[in-house]
């Protein structure tokens, strides 16, 4: 298991736009994939799931990834959501 702490950037947090471009790319991942924040741990395939646990613009959470893929699978999802999935203008 490879895991990192990321600091969420998108202005409204993991609302329903970019929960839904996130649970596609972790939707494409082969590993197993939990975002941890505080006591809540979600997995980011599921929409719903990750809506419910209000993350929030500035809030720092945790990355696991666990499998074949898990290295390749961190880097993608981090990286999505540094990019502000979609939201933050370039």
């Amino acid at each position: 298991m490879v895991q990192e702490k990321v600091k969420v950037v998108n202005p409204s947090g993991l609302h329903l736009r970019p929960a839904g471009i996130l649970s596609k790319i972790a939707g494409k991942c082969r590993s197993d994939i939990t975002l941890v924040k505080g006591d809540k741990r979600v997995n980011p395939k599921s929409v719903l799931l990750l809506m419910a646990a209000g993350i929030r613009c500035g809030e720092e959470i945790v990355v696991e990834c666990s499998g074949e893929t898990e290295e390749e699978d961190l880097k993608t999802i981090v990286d999505a959501i540094k990019s502000g999935l979609g939201e933050l203008g370039e």
